[in-house]
């Protein structure tokens, strides 16, 4: 039995029921599969569910606002992606509906070689092979290919392995069958090996070099860096500011951010230095009045991990009866509507600590 026989009959038997395979909906489908980047079922499937509900069309999320997109997004990273949905569905009702061709639906913004290739098969039937981490694993170790996956060349073999394969007129069954190959039978750590119907013809398991495939080279250099958040509470008020284009988070908001450049500090810079304590860094800002103030710790060295960085997160409260001089991208809200506001998950996670002391 050939290998793309053996993988759809698997599929048959074992392939996930999901919501949006239950439908021909190019929304719907695009909507998962833009959810699912760097994002696993479990976590990504109620969000599909809030915006199906949220926004039945994509007309309907091409007329939501971009905090609105944003917030509904709250909590699964990436917000690059949310982002680039919410444009994508303009740019859809822009020309008049989606689009139906391998070329047209990766137009939009956002969709790169993996995504068009899965709605296209999925939503029109396109003969489009689809590769991804779930199938360059299959395939590497199916196959005993070493080329690295990260590499130009690795994508090109493997690309044009997967459409060797892809059978024209079960273009979606296939690709759906490889995505749950790997993420049932073929997975990173211990594979089902002993009950896989390719293990006889399987060249990592018959050479040993199960753990060894795929390949990938080690390109990523992570980075640390130190943010102290100071959240403001103000008679009931308290002040957040829109996070900017070129940095992390863009577009969601957070309480005003101390980092330090040198000696001096300022908000939102890329350094850090322990020289200034907080209330001195407040103070070198011209924004602190110590005689109607009480500054306190709340959380010290929060870790939270980015795929790209490390961030250490200091969370102090600085409780006043006036309002400080802040920087002009600062603004006032009521301390009860933070809630409408999209915020990284950090932020989320600090937020959280004033719930907990009751303060």
């Amino acid at each position: 039995m050939s290998f793309t026989t053996t993988i759809l009959q698997w599929f048959e038997e074992n392939g996930r029921t999901l919501p949006w395979r239950e439908t021909r909906d190019p929304y719907a489908i695009w909507l998962s599969e833009i959810i699912l980047q760097q994002t696993r079922i479990e976590q990504g499937r109620p969000y599909w569910e809030r915006f199906m509900r949220r926004w039945p069309t994509v007309e309907a999320l091409a007329n939501a606002s971009e905090d609105e997109v944003l917030r509904e997004w709250q909590g699964l990273g990436y917000y690059s992606r949310a982002r680039n949905l919410h444009t994508a569905a303009q740019q859809v009702v822009a020309r008049g509906g989606f689009p139906t061709t391998i070329e047209g639906i990766k137009a939009l913004k956002g969709v790169g070689d993996y995504t068009a290739a899965a709605i296209g098969s999925i939503a029109f039937d396109l003969p489009a092979a689809v590769v991804d981490g779930n199938v360059y694993r299959v395939l590497a170790r199916h196959y005993g290919i070493a080329t690295p996956i990260n590499t130009t060349e690795g994508k090109k073999e493997f690309t044009a392995l997967a459409q060797e394969l892809l059978p024209p007129q079960q273009a979606s069954a296939f690709n759906q069958a490889m995505m749950d190959f790997g993420a049932i039978q073929c997975t990173p750590q211990s594979p089902l090996c002993e009950q896989c119907p390719l293990m006889e013809s399987c060249v990592a398991f018959r050479e040993g070099r199960i753990d060894e495939l795929p390949v990938k080279q080690r390109t990523l250099k992570v980075k640390e860096r130190q943010l102290t958040y100071i959240y403001i509470r103000c008679n009931g008020y308290t002040a957040i500011h829109r996070r900017p284009a070129g940095d992390i988070w863009q577009g969601l908001y957070e309480p005003l951010l101390l980092e330090m450049r040198g000696e001096i500090a300022t908000p939102h810079s890329d350094l850090w230095s322990e020289k200034l304590e907080v209330r001195e860094m407040l103070e070198a800002l011209g924004i602190l009045s110590p005689l109607t103030s009480h500054l306190s710790p709340l959380k010290k060295n929060v870790k939270h991990v980015l795929t790209h960085r490390i961030l250490y997160a200091d969370f102090w409260l600085w409780e006043t009866s006036e309002r400080p001089q802040l920087p002009d991208d600062y603004f006032w809200i009521k301390e009860e509507e933070i809630g409408n506001y999209g915020v990284p998950r950090l932020i989320e996670i600090l937020l959280e600590t004033l719930n907990t002391e009751q303060i």
